[in-house]
C-alpha cells in the first residue's frame, strides 16, 4: 500500500492552475493557433486529454499481469521538474499529437475534468495495492514507475499551463495587431 495523497495532492493543483490558464483564452479564440505551427488553446487540451486517457489505460493493461524485473540502471530517470519547467521544448512523438476533432471550450474542458476523475477513481481502486514495480519508459525522462506516470501527468499539466498562458498572450498581440 502506498500513501497516494502526495500524488493526489499535485493533481488537483495542476487541474486548477491548468483551468485558471484555459480561462485566459477567449470563447471565440479557442480553435485559433496563436502563431503558425503553434497549437491552439483546444489543441493543446485534446493533447493532456489523450495523454492522461493513454496513461491510464496502459496502467490498467499492465498491473493486470505480474511485473517484469528491472534493473537499477534501468530504472533511472530525469527529474520530472524537467517537465514542469519547460525549459526545453520538445516535439511530441506523433502518437499523443491531437487527433481528434476540436470541440467548444466548455465541452473539452469538462471532457478534461471527467478524464481526471476517471483516472482520480483509478488510483483510488488500486490504493491498496504496491505498484512500484510497474512501470514503462518515457520517450525522454527513461523509465517511470506506475505512481511516477501520475505523477508526470501533473507535471505535464503545469507544463502546459504556462504553454497556455503563452497562448492567451500571444492570441491577446495577434488580436491587438489586427486592429491596428
Amino acid at each position: 500500500m502506498r500513501d497516494l495523497q502526495p500524488i493526489l495532492g499535485k493533481l488537483a493543483c495542476a487541474q486548477a492552475e491548468f483551468l485558471r490558464a484555459a480561462d485566459a483564452i477567449a470563447v471565440q479564440l479557442w480553435r485559433e493557433q496563436p502563431q503558425p505551427g503553434c497549437w491552439s488553446a483546444g489543441e493543446l487540451v485534446a493533447h493532456l486529454s489523450d495523454v492522461e486517457r493513454g496513461v491510464r489505460g496502459y496502467a490498467s493493461r499492465i498491473i493486470r499481469k505480474a511485473p517484469l524485473p528491472v534493473p537499477l540502471y534501468k530504472r533511472l530517470h530525469l527529474p520530472l521538474a524537467l517537465v514542469e519547467a519547460r525549459v526545453v521544448r520538445r516535439k511530441v512523438p506523433a502518437i499523443v499529437t491531437p487527433s481528434t476533432e476540436l470541440a467548444a471550450k466548455e465541452t473539452m474542458l469538462a471532457e478534461l475534468q471527467s478524464v481526471r476523475e476517471r483516472t482520480l477513481a483509478f488510483l483510488e481502486e488500486t490504493r491498496h495495492r504496491d505498484l512500484r514495480a510497474y512501470g514503462w519508459r518515457h520517450p525522454y525522462l527513461g523509465r517511470l514507475n506506475f505512481y511516477g506516470w501520475f505523477r508526470f501527468i501533473a507535471a505535464h499539466e503545469i507544463r502546459h499551463s504556462k504553454q497556455m498562458l503563452e497562448i492567451a498572450q500571444n492570441l491577446r498581440k495577434g488580436v491587438a495587431t489586427s486592429r491596428n
